[in-house]
């Protein structure tokens, strides 16, 4: 009986790397119009300077290509299964470039020894406290704000926020957003919001790093913070 045959990670790296980098895929992203996938980062700087598709020239948009990109996270998850240490590789860097982009924007210059190390230094209590798991994850800010329209059913129920500017982790989905909505405005638990970015309805597993990448057209001084709109749920049906 033949045993079967093993295959090295080299014999697929022309399905999981990227066309414009030669790297591994890194949060694979599908181009719709003609299904090329590419690391996110290279489309999306790729169509800073133009609109057609870096593999086959397609123009992917006339305005916007953004509008047409995918994440792919079930190529993402089989690259991270294929190739040992890329899924670690990732995080840490990932990590470390927002962790040096927080240093520039206070002004501190001196890396890892920021004001927060300082002080966890000049603490004689010890370690081993209960921490802040999520300094780590990207944050982004986001507007929420109360789409109003008369005609609405359940208009008299959601209102608006007291206090609508957030932070969160771009890991953060429009189901965790609902949730926050819900508990803000004391809405009953089957009760149904929508949550928009730009007038279109957002799916519950969006996460704001995919809507950002996606659906927030806005860029430069006045991308931030994202707006999402939320309104009681309108059943088409």
């Amino acid at each position: 009986m033949t045993s079967p045959r093993k295959h090295l990670v080299k014999d697929f790296n022309h399905f999981i790397t990227c066309y414009v980098c030669k790297g591994y895929l890194i949060k694979p992203t599908t181009v719709t119009e003609c299904l090329h996938t590419f690391c996110k980062s290279c489309i999306i700087q790729h169509f800073e300077d133009s609109n057609d598709c870096p593999k086959c020239g397609i123009q992917v948009h006339e305005t916007n290509p953004r509008e047409m990109l995918r994440l792919d996270n079930t190529l993402e998850e089989i690259i991270f299964k294929l190739v040992p240490g890329l899924r670690e590789k990732e995080q840490q860097q990932e990590i470390e470039f927002w962790r040096s982009r927080k240093w520039k924007e206070n002004g501190e210059e001196d890396g890892p020894r920021s004001k927060r190390s300082r002080l966890d230094d000049d603490d004689d209590g010890g370690g081993g406290g209960d921490g802040d798991y999520h300094r780590s994850d990207p944050q982004i800010a986001i507007c929420l704000d109360c789409l109003r329209n008369s005609s609405l059913v359940g208009e008299n129920v959601v209102k608006g926020l007291m206090k609508k500017f957030i932070r969160c982790s771009t890991r953060v989905t429009v189901g965790t957003i609902k949730k926050f909505l819900s508990l803000k405005l004391k809405l009953p638990s089957s009760y149904e919001l929508d949550v928009l970015c730009n007038g279109e309805i957002m799916g519950k597993d969006h996460t704001m790093e995919f809507i950002y990448m996606t659906r927030w057209r806005l860029r430069g001084e006045t991308a931030y913070p994202m707006v999402l709109e939320y309104r009681p749920r309108i059943d088409f049906g």
